[in-house]
């Protein structure tokens, strides 16, 4: 018998029973959609997290103050000021895994256009900013070195503040703006970058040379740097190098005993973007795993009613020997039964897990990415499901004796 012959007797004994083999296959669309949806979602999780510290920079290590103590109590780091400009210049020269370093000062105050005011973060900080917090300029231009050695009064605004004190869709280059009461001006517009993880908008911010920043804003304290300093490695694979480097020269500076502890503190950003992708891994694989067992229940499911369906139809088998049909024939259409089952139900759980990924992407604003492989990974699982459980009902019907299947009421 041809396969088409095959397929064409198979497709027509499950059409008789629809809502059944509807039910036997009802499994594996759960099993198969549950994984497509979960590795989507996990997926785009994924890649939620790439673009959130994708964000916060390019390789980036940030080195802190130490902590204070007083009265029994330790401040946290920062609190303490033990970092220096001589560091930050050692640190820029002396390690060569570093790409660039820049100091970060901050305060909240208010900025004032014309007619609105709105307060924010002011950060002042060099051109090296642009590159380690991957803050690309949209109009005008940003920071100069010859801006820091001027001690220039020029400002680039982020999105949110441009919208607060002119409105969305302004361009405020060459504008006036009174910062803290100072008048700068605005040399240039960030890039929108959206929200943090944890809700900080990387919009609501104005960046100024960080010469003016302590001559006309904060103050400085002498050799002191009253913030911290950002580090953006060469390379992914050379930050733990760079961070390890980076402890090793402050120690050295600050003289510290081998056996003191650190009085400052350097952040891997990336190891914190890596351990929540390892956390999104995790948690995606458990998913996909739970689903995994919908699957095997399926085929299980698959398996029972092939064996109902064997014995429902065995006069049917005696009377399809008695004509002619060799046992392979009736091997191949229960394994067609079976498979037409599970690639059905396959195909129907893709579906599935697309709109339910779409949904809950939609409802976390996450990205869904779908990659085919998966997909065919579930199909071709979905088969190999079929034909497994089905196996069994299919070589006991071909093995039946066609005198006794005959005679079975």
């Amino acid at each position: 018998m041809s396969p088409a012959a095959t397929l064409r007797l198979a497709s027509r004994a499950l059409l008789r029973n629809k809502l059944r083999s509807f039910l036997t296959a009802l499994g594996v669309v759960i099993g198969v959609g549950a994984v497509i949806a979960m590795v989507a979602i996990g997926e785009g999780a994924k890649s939620r997290v790439e673009q959130t510290f994708q964000s916060m920079g390019t390789n980036v290590l940030v080195v802190l103050s130490g902590s204070s103590l007083g009265g029994g109590m330790h401040g946290g780091f920062g609190t303490q000021l033990t970092l220096t400009w001589d560091d930050l210049k050692a640190i820029q020269t002396e390690i060569p895994t570093v790409r660039a370093a820049a100091p970060m000062l901050r305060v909240s105050g208010v900025v004032q256009s014309e007619d609105l005011n709105w307060t924010t973060a002011i950060i002042g900080t060099t051109p090296e900013y642009h590159l380690i917090r991957n803050a690309p300029i949209a109009s005008g231009r940003g920071l100069q070195q010859s801006d820091v050695e001027g001690d220039v009064k020029i400002a680039v605004l982020g999105q949110t503040v441009i919208e607060k004190l002119y409105g969305a869709g302004v361009d405020p280059v060459g504008q006036m703006v009174r910062i803290k009461g100072v008048p700068f001006q605005v040399v240039g517009v960030l890039v929108k970058k959206g929200q943090s993880p944890m809700g900080l908008d990387y919009d609501d911010t104005v960046v100024v040379p960080v010469s003016s920043f302590r001559s006309k804003l904060q103050g400085g304290l002498g050799k002191f740097i009253q913030g911290s300093i950002m580090v953006s490695a060469v390379s992914l694979e050379a930050t733990g190098r760079a961070q390890q480097q980076i402890a090793a020269l402050l120690r050295d500076r600050h003289r510290l005993a081998q056996d003191a502890e650190d009085d400052f503190s350097v952040r891997n950003l990336s190891e914190i973007a890596n351990a929540q992708q390892e956390g999104t891994r995790v948690l995606t694989t458990l998913l996909a795993s739970i689903a995994a067992v919908s699957l095997l229940v399926g085929g299980i499911g698959i398996m029972n009613i092939m064996l109902v369906s064997v014995t429902e139809r065995t006069r049917e088998i005696g009377v399809r020997m008695a004509v002619g049909a060799r046992p392979r024939d009736i091997l191949a259409q229960f394994l067609s039964e079976a498979l037409t089952l599970s690639l059905a139900g396959g195909l129907l759980g893709i579906a599935l897990g697309v709109a339910v990924a779409w949904q809950l992407a939609a409802a976390f604003h996450w990205p869904m990415i779908l990659r085919p492989g998966i997909a065919l990974l579930a199909v071709g699982f979905s088969a190999a499901v079929g034909v497994g459980f089905g196996l069994y009902p299919a070589r006991k019907a071909s093995r039946l004796d066609p005198i006794e299947a005959l005679r079975f009421e």
